[in-house]
């Protein structure tokens, strides 16, 4: 199972300004398009999830990644999290809390909203 990273660790990690990690968001192009945190690239959980991933995203095995979607309630997320697991990703994070996460906590979103 994913191990899962905190809000204040998330921003920890993206205001350390190094690029150690990948931030995922698995939700719909449209509403990553929307908002979505900064330094994340999209990848929809979908059929095909693993090669999009992969394709899009060009991480090690070992590679220090966080996966997320809406929020506490998206099972998206998890499965994307479960997924990478199976295909032998050995670092991988779950942040559960999402976008609702993020935005309670006051930060700021990227995107057209």
């Amino acid at each position: 199972m994913a191990k899962k990273i905190t809000t204040q660790e998330l921003r920890a990690k993206i205001d350390s300004g190094k690029k150690d990690y990948y931030l995922v968001d698995v939700l719909m192009q449209n509403s990553f398009e929307a908002k979505h945190i900064t330094t994340a690239v999209n990848v929809p959980y979908e059929v095909g999830f693993l090669k999009e991933f992969e394709a899009k995203v060009h991480a090690p095995k070992n590679a220090f990644i966080i996966v997320y979607c809406a929020s506490s309630g998206c099972q998206l997320s998890h499965m994307a999290a479960a997924n990478l697991e199976e295909a032998d990703y050995t670092n991988v994070y779950h942040y559960v809390d999402g976008l609702a996460g993020w935005q309670n906590a006051g930060y700021a979103f990227e995107g057209q909203n």
